[in-house]
This record gives structure tokens, C-alpha cells and sequence, in this order.
């Protein structure tokens, strides 16, 4: 049976662009995530229908009246897909998604939600909404997946610095970003039309909100998690120059071992003594190798960093054009 065909394009439904969209604003400040259901045809994902999981202040309650408790939320799955199946809803999974603050996702327990999402299911994502990114730049909707060498390296659970120079993994390699399509039915199309007329919506109608000035808010909570970012990192590089420092007092350990034996065995020689029956080193603490760190969090932190200063550059990439516009504007008064 032949392995199914990597997709290329994430095809949303506008009904589950509208409950995504829905349940991530409803629940601000808060971050929530949920399931994506629908079916891989060839190269494209179609994602027909979604659910959110419960909060936690919604489990808390349940556990509160008396429910069973279901940590990782997996009996609420199953029991939404069953109640979905009966009522011939599309309830294969493919993938899930989860709210975010200026692309804030890229961390330990993404990673790990979504390889253990493509470990189970070949052809999944994440879809990524950004409510903060939505409000200066329109719906801010992101597809992601793993690519196949950082699944490979994350499922060996190895990220020394051997490791990733040997299989050449780099801060690009983490995440694989999908283009989003967005489909109506005919139905729906010709509803909004309708809608349009009656409404008297203008869809040509300029959006003056655009045109805002005032950016200096946003740009600072930017620069703000950057520089969080570039913290963390500076604590991951004081772990691996520890690590490189108790290497090298180890090594000087072990010259001041051996020499010291050596010294005995001539000892021994010049008094015409036997020599000592040689020691298994591999038992002695101090010829143990000290385990390298991980350097797992330095490359999501790196990955982070880089989202953010592409943000950054597209923010501010923007902003200079909007002065450059209303300078042009009051030049021509």
C-alpha cells in the first residue's frame, strides 16, 4: 500500500473559518485550541468542520458538579466525533488549531501536539489564529506542519550539537507554512449576494482604519517578546558554555589521573615491583561522558526570534509606507 501524497494547499471551509474566529475571539484574553475534522484528497487538506476542546476553567467545572475526570480531553473527543459520525458530519481528523499572541506559538508544547498529531495522521496541521495580527492586518489565519527532518530528529530525541550538524537542521527547518484557501459553497455565495444587496454593503468600500498612524503600542509589545526572547536565549548559551566548562575541567581530571599512574607503574618498575593489573576505566566516575545539553529551546527560541523580526520588518515595512502616503497627502494641500 503506498504511503498518501504530502499536501501542499489547506483548503478551509468559511464555516470554519467563521467558528475558529468565533471561539478564539470569545475567549480572549485566554488561548484555546480545538479539533480540525475533514479529508486529504490528492495534494489538498479540505477542512470541512472543527470543534473546540473544553477550556480549563470548564473542565475545572465539571470536575466541580461531579464529571469524570478527563485531563488530556480525549473521552471529549471521542465523544464529539461519535456524535458527529451519527449525524453524517465529517469526523476525521485532520489536525487542530490553537490561538496565539503576535505569533507567540512556538514552543515546547506546539511541537509536541503536532508531532504526535502527524506520528498517528500523515497529512495534518495547525491552523494558527493571531487575534492581535487580525486586528492591523485583517484575519490572521496560519497553516503549519512539521517538516519530515525535524519529525526524524524530534522522535530520536537527540539535539546536541552533533546531532544537528550531522543531519543539518536549522532554525528553517522546524515548521512547514502551508497557503490557506478559503471556499464557499455556491449556496452560501449566492446568499451573500443577496445580503449585499438588501444590506446595501458597498464592498468596494475604502477601510479608513488602515490608514491608522498610531503604531507605536504594537510595535513595542513586538520588541518587547523579542527581547524575552533573546533572555531565554542568553540562559541556553550559559547552559552550554557550563557544559563546555565541566568538559574541560573533566578532561584536565583525567590527565592529572592518568599522569598520576604512570608515575606509580615507573615507581613500581625502579623497585623492581609487579605492575598493578590495569584499571577498567569505563567504571570510573570520572572517565564518564557528562551528557551534552539539549539544544531542543535554543531552536525554537531562535525560530521564535526570527517570527518575530519578520513581523517586525512587515509591521514596520507598513507603517513607513502609510507616513510616506499622508506626507505625499499634506504636500498636495
Amino acid at each position: 500500500m503506498s504511503s498518501p501524497s504530502q499536501v501542499d494547499v489547506v483548503e478551509l471551509d468559511a464555516l470554519v473559518v467563521l467558528k475558529i474566529v468565533k471561539h478564539c475571539q470569545g475567549a480572549l484574553p485566554s488561548f484555546v485550541t480545538g479539533q480540525l475534522l475533514g479529508l486529504d484528497i490528492g495534494r489538498t487538506l479540505e477542512v470541512t468542520n472543527c470543534f473546540p476542546f473544553p477550556s480549563k476553567e470548564e473542565a475545572e467545572a465539571a470536575r466541580v458538579e461531579g464529571a469524570e475526570e478527563d485531563e488530556d480531553g480525549a473521552e471529549y473527543q471521542m465523544e464529539m466525533m461519535r456524535c458527529l459520525r451519527e449525524v453524517n458530519v465529517d469526523n476525521n481528523t485532520v489536525g487542530w488549531y490553537q490561538s496565539t499572541y503576535f505569533s507567540s506559538f512556538i514552543d515546547d508544547s506546539c511541537i509536541e501536539t503536532q508531532f504526535n498529531y502527524q506520528e498517528n495522521i500523515k497529512n495534518c496541521v495547525v491552523i494558527i489564529y493571531d487575534p492581535s495580527r487580525t486586528r492591523a492586518s485583517g484575519t490572521a489565519l496560519r497553516a503549519f506542519k512539521l517538516t519530515d527532518a525535524f519529525m526524524a530528529l524530534y522522535k530520536e530525541g537527540k539535539f546536541t550539537l552533533d546531532s544537528l550538524s550531522t543531519t543539518g537542521v536549522s532554525t528553517t527547518d522546524i515548521f512547514q507554512e502551508l497557503p490557506i484557501r478559503v471556499r464557499n459553497s455556491h449556496l452560501s455565495s449566492a446568499l451573500l449576494l443577496e445580503l449585499q444587496d438588501e444590506c446595501g454593503l458597498n464592498p468596494n468600500a475604502s477601510d479608513f482604519r488602515r490608514l491608522e498612524l498610531h503604531t507605536n503600542p504594537v510595535l513595542e509589545k513586538q520588541l518587547q517578546l523579542l527581547i524575552e526572547c533573546i533572555d531565554d536565549l542568553q540562559q541556553e548559551s550559559n547552559k552550554l558554555q557550563h557544559h563546555e566548562r565541566n568538559v574541560q575541567r573533566q578532561k584536565a581530571a583525567q590527565q592529572q589521573y592518568l599522569q598520576k599512574k604512570k608515575m606509580e607503574a615507573l615507581a613500581r618498575a625502579s623497585k623492581g615491583e609487579e605492575p598493578l593489573p590495569e584499571e577498567d576505566l569505563s567504571n570510573n566516575p570520572m572517565f564518564k561522558p557528562i551528557p551534552q545539553p539539549s539544544r531542543l529551546e535554543s531552536l525554537l527560541i531562535t525560530n521564535q526570534m526570527q517570527a518575530y523580526c519578520r513581523q517586525i520588518n512587515q509591521f514596520t515595512g507598513q507603517s513607513f509606507t502609510k507616513l510616506f502616503l499622508m506626507q505625499s497627502l499634506n504636500a498636495g494641500r
